[in-house]
C-alpha cells in the first residue's frame, strides 16, 4: 500500500515562488503563531527546517517580545514573524459577567469553590503604541494581524519600519477587505482551522466556509499571495492546497504534540487520545469562537453560548475552575486548541517534523 508521502509525490503540483521571494524563506511553509502554546523554540525550529517561524505576541509584555525575538536572531539568521491581535477591548458589561458567573455556579458549587473567588486570567492585548514601537525596535521581516488590522497610522508605522504583511481571512469578503488595506499576503483560514477564528466583517459562524472551498474563491479574488490554513495535517493536505493555488501553507496543530510545544500536560493528553477526533468552535473559553476538543464545558454550555462575556474576557471566571482541577489531570474548563487534522499530528523534534513535510512537498524528486 503506498504511504500518504508516496501519494502525495505522485501528484502533479503547481509551482508559485511569489511568497518565498516575499518572505525571504527557501520553503513556503509557515508555523501559525499559536498564542500560549508556543514560543521561540517552536520558531527556531521551523525557520531552521527553510520555514517562517512565528512568535505569538498578543499574550507578551514589550520585554518578554524582545527577549524572545533577541533568542530566536542568536539562533538562527531567518526573517521572523510578529504575530498581534486586532480587537477591540470591550466595554464593560456587569449583567452579562454576573450571568455568567451564574451558569458557571454549578461548577464552583461542586469543587467547594466560593462564587466571589477570583483567579487571573490569560490577558490577551489588542495591537496598539506600544506594540508598534516594539515592532519598529525589533523590526521583523513579517507583521501579521488576527482579527482584522490594526488603526491605518499603526499599520503604516509598521510597514514603513519594513515589515510585510499578513492578515488572515475566514470568507472572500474579509480577503478582499485585507487586500485593499495593504496585506502584502492573504491567510485564507478555513473552517477546519486550530485556534480562534480570525473574523472580523462579523460573517455568522454557520456560513465560513471550509478550506477547500475558501482557498481557490480566495486565490481568484485577490491578486497578492494567498496562504492556506486550516485542517492540513501532512503532505497530502499541502498538496491538495496549492493544488488549489496557495502559494504557501500555514501549520500550527501539526506541531501541538512536537517537543517545543508549550502546552499543558492535558492539553498534550488530550492530543494523543481518541478525544482529538472531535474538535468543535466554542466561544466558552475568550468570549470568541476558537476550535479546540470537546470537553466536558462544551458538551454541557454550548459549545456556543450568548452568555459568554465578550473577548477576551469570558475565561476570567473560568480560571479558578481549573486551577483547582487542572494540577489532577483534568480537563473540563481548559480551552484545548487544535483543528480538525489533529489526529495527524506527530511528536518529536519540530525541526524534523517540518523537514520531512517540506522533503514531502516542496522538494521535487
Amino acid at each position: 500500500m503506498a504511504t500518504s508521502t508516496q501519494t502525495a509525490r505522485a501528484m502533479p503540483v503547481p509551482t508559485d515562488s511569489r511568497l518565498t521571494r516575499l518572505l525571504g524563506i527557501g520553503y513556503p511553509l509557515l508555523l501559525a503563531p499559536m498564542a500560549g502554546a508556543a514560543d521561540e523554540a517552536l520558531a527556531i525550529a521551523v525557520a531552521r527546517a527553510g520555514g517562517l517561524g512565528a512568535l505569538p505576541c498578543a499574550m507578551l509584555d514589550a520585554d518578554t517580545l524582545r527577549a524572545q525575538a533577541a533568542r530566536f536572531r542568536a539562533a538562527v539568521d531567518a526573517p521572523l514573524n510578529l504575530n498581534f491581535f486586532c480587537h477591540t477591548e470591550p466595554a464593560s458589561a456587569p449583567a452579562r459577567e454576573a450571568r455568567w458567573r451564574e451558569r458557571l455556579a454549578p461548577y464552583y458549587d461542586a469543587l467547594g469553590i466560593p462564587r466571589d473567588t477570583r483567579a487571573r486570567a490569560a490577558q490577551r492585548r489588542p495591537f496598539d503604541t506600544e506594540a508598534c514601537a516594539t515592532v519598529e525596535a525589533l523590526r521583523p521581516e513579517v507583521v501579521s494581524f488576527h482579527f482584522g488590522l490594526p488603526d491605518p497610522a499603526l499599520l503604516a508605522r509598521v510597514k514603513a519600519c519594513g515589515a510585510h504583511v499578513l492578515g488572515s481571512a475566514t470568507t472572500v469578503e474579509e480577503a478582499r477587505w485585507l487586500a485593499a488595506h495593504g496585506c502584502d499576503a492573504i491567510i485564507a483560514q478555513g473552517w477546519e482551522a486550530g485556534g480562534h477564528r480570525g473574523s472580523f466583517l462579523d460573517a455568522p459562524v454557520p456560513v465560513q466556509p471550509g478550506l477547500f472551498a475558501l482557498l481557490p474563491q480566495v486565490v481568484d479574488a485577490v491578486d497578492c499571495p494567498v496562504i492556506a490554513a486550516g485542517g492540513i495535517g501532512d503532505a497530502r493536505g499541502i498538496h491538495a492546497a496549492r493544488a488549489l493555488g496557495a502559494a504557501g501553507v500555514q501549520l500550527g496543530t501539526a506541531f501541538l504534540l512536537s517537543d517545543e510545544a508549550r502546552i499543558r500536560p492535558v492539553h498534550r493528553a488530550a492530543l494523543q487520545s481518541p478525544r482529538a477526533t472531535r474538535t468543535a468552535v466554542t466561544n466558552l473559553f475568550s468570549g470568541r469562537p476558537a476550535r479546540g476538543i470537546v470537553n466536558r464545558l462544551m458538551e454541557e454550555l454550548g459549545p456556543m453560548s450568548d452568555d459568554a462575556p465578550a473577548f477576551p474576557t469570558a475565561g476570567a471566571a473560568l480560571a479558578p475552575l481549573r486551577e483547582r482541577t487542572e494540577p489532577d489531570g483534568i480537563d473540563d474548563f481548559v480551552n484545548l486548541w487544535a483543528g480538525e487534522a489533529a489526529p495527524l499530528a506527530r511528536t518529536g523534534p519540530a525541526e524534523t517534523i517540518a523537514r520531512d513535510l517540506i522533503e514531502a512537498t516542496f522538494k521535487q524528486p
